[in-house]
């Protein structure tokens, strides 16, 4: 039996989340503006993203601005919601193609109408997709999502189709973003820092949590294989390599 075929019977994570961290540093450490960091690190979305749709998992959730991301400098900001329309409108032709479904969660409500406009048009576009679907996490904060889930139920008590007494931990959590995909599996931050900052609070209960120091435009591959190996390693038990996530995700890839 290869590795490959014993690690086949051996559950791959179904929704893996990243917290995208050091596009500015690793500009920096080029001697380039931050921004260059930013586009750079598009690249390793497409890589992830790939590699996702190779492996047959399910969900794959990007951390791609938080709520507390508007306090950076202005031009920085304002240099992120161009690159958020042009990547959108750049990106989704691909994704549709590759039958990956687009899902942006987050408070939209401080974003321009014409990035909401495009928002929209390409979550429509790639709605009845089904090989995997794409979160991309803008302008959100877990506390940000369970207090709006919260105030949905509310809601409902106030207008009397819902007692209090009724409220459950399952309850809350259908009104939670991406209640309808897979609860998280893994959770993966670059960048060095030792911290999930505010980022899927709910979600992450039970998900394994993994580090890497690789800033996220040097994230590739390799570093992606080592992170579900280890995934694997704590949950199965099951001596995998990064080497065999590699072999799997071309094998996987062949046969499409």
């Amino acid at each position: 039996m290869t590795g490959v075929t014993q690690l086949r019977q051996h559950s791959l994570p179904q929704h893996v989340a990243i917290i995208m961290d050091g596009n500015g540093r690793w500009a920096e450490r080029q001697g380039k503006p931050r921004v260059w960091g930013h586009k750079k690190g598009v690249e390793a979305v497409r890589r992830s993203v790939s590699f996702c749709r190779e492996l047959g998992i399910q969900s794959l959730t990007l951390f791609a601005f938080s709520s507390e991301n508007w306090r950076r400098p202005e031009d920085e900001v304002s240099t992120l919601m161009q690159l958020f329309l042009m990547v959108l409108q750049k990106e989704v032709k691909a994704l549709h193609k590759h039958n990956i479904r687009l899902k942006i969660v987050g408070d939209l409500s401080a974003f321009s109408d014409k990035l909401v406009q495009s928002i929209r048009k390409a979550e429509q576009l790639t709605a009845e997709n089904t090989a995997m679907t794409l979160n991309i996490a803008a302008n959100y904060g877990g506390r940000w999502d369970i207090a709006n889930a919260s105030r949905k139920l509310a809601e409902r008590v106030q207008s009397g189709n819902l007692k209090p007494e009724q409220i459950t931990e399952a309850l809350l959590g259908s009104q939670m973003q991406m209640a309808e995909q897979p609860e998280l599996d893994l959770l993966i931050r670059t960048g060095g820092d030792l911290r999930i900052s505010n980022f899927l609070l709910w979600q992450a209960a039970y998900a394994e949590l993994w580090f890497t120091e690789t800033l996220w435009p040097d994230f590739d591959q390799q570093v992606f294989s080592e992170a579900i190996a280890a995934f694997i390693n704590r949950e199965r038990r099951f001596g995998c390599t990064g080497a065999q996530i590699r072999e799997l995700a071309a094998a996987n890839n062949n046969k499409g």
